[in-house]
């Protein structure tokens, strides 16, 4: 009997302590950021910061991010301008240093991949072009980009170190615009990045030059200290500098900084 009483104290204090015990409040969520930014981003970063934004918008459903895509000089001319910016994202450190010296950066600027030149010409390579020095020949029409375009400082750099005098039938402003004329059948090659070739797919084929590495590309990026939602611009830059901007980066052709 004394064991029946002993048993049934126990459930009872049991049943009590359940009867009892505070139901778990909902856990709210963690991501305090909210806002909208706008990212002026390098052309050659269309395909891949098309993307990140996504992704970051995903993973913080309280933000907006719209992108502006050029020429990375031009974008450093249109925020120095006062163009309204959160974030820019820059084809070279040259053009990002006139925004740093300009004291218009929140922050030191983070690099956060590297690109290289490749020859991009339109399928089956009517030219017959293979090799740098290739480009130089009388009858190919080559573009490339404007000197003050990062592309095209590349370019400039590569064909000096190459001993290569190129005469392209145009400049352009963005590594876009010449991957445009060579897949619109305008010309017979363009120097465009190896991302730019991969992005493009079938509309065009690459043709790798051992020169290239003479002009190394490093993109850099910074939060602006005119940002209307700083907090979201400075989680930008981490997003793009951290292992989920890194990856999707990496996954287009891009080297690591």
């Amino acid at each position: 009997m004394r064991r029946l009483a002993l048993v049934g104290l126990a459930l009872a204090l049991a049943l009590t302590g359940c009867a009892t015990q505070p139901e778990s409040a909902p856990t709210a969520s963690a991501d305090a950021l909210s806002g909208e930014i706008t990212v002026f981003a390098a052309a050659s970063l269309t395909a891949t910061f098309t993307e990140l934004a996504a992704d970051f918008e995903a993973a913080h459903p309280g933000t907006t991010v719209a992108l502006n895509f050029a020429g990375s000089s031009d974008l450093v001319t249109q925020i120095t301008e006062g163009a309204p910016a959160d974030v820019f994202a820059s084809a070279d450190t040259k053009n990002m240093a006139k925004l740093t010296d300009a004291a218009l950066n929140d922050g030191e600027p983070v690099e956060f991949a590297t690109n290289v030149l490749d020859i991009a010409v339109p399928p089956g390579n009517p030219a017959g072009i293979e090799t740098f020095a290739d480009l130089a020949g009388p009858d190919v029409a080559l573009v490339v980009c404007a000197p003050a375009v990062p592309c095209g400082a590349a370019a400039a750099a590569v064909a000096e170190a190459a001993g290569v005098a190129l005469t392209p039938v145009s400049e352009e402003s963005s590594v876009t615009d010449v991957l445009g004329k060579v897949t619109s059948g305008e010309a017979d090659a363009g120097l465009v990045y190896v991302t730019d070739v991969i992005a493009a797919g079938d509309a065009v084929e690459g043709i790798e030059f051992r020169e290239s590495g003479e002009a190394v590309n490093t993109y850099p990026i910074a939060a602006l200290a005119d940002s209307s939602a700083p907090e979201v611009a400075r989680a930008f830059v981490a997003f793009v500098a951290g292992s989920a901007g890194q990856k999707v980066l990496r996954s287009a052709g891009f080297g690591a900084p």
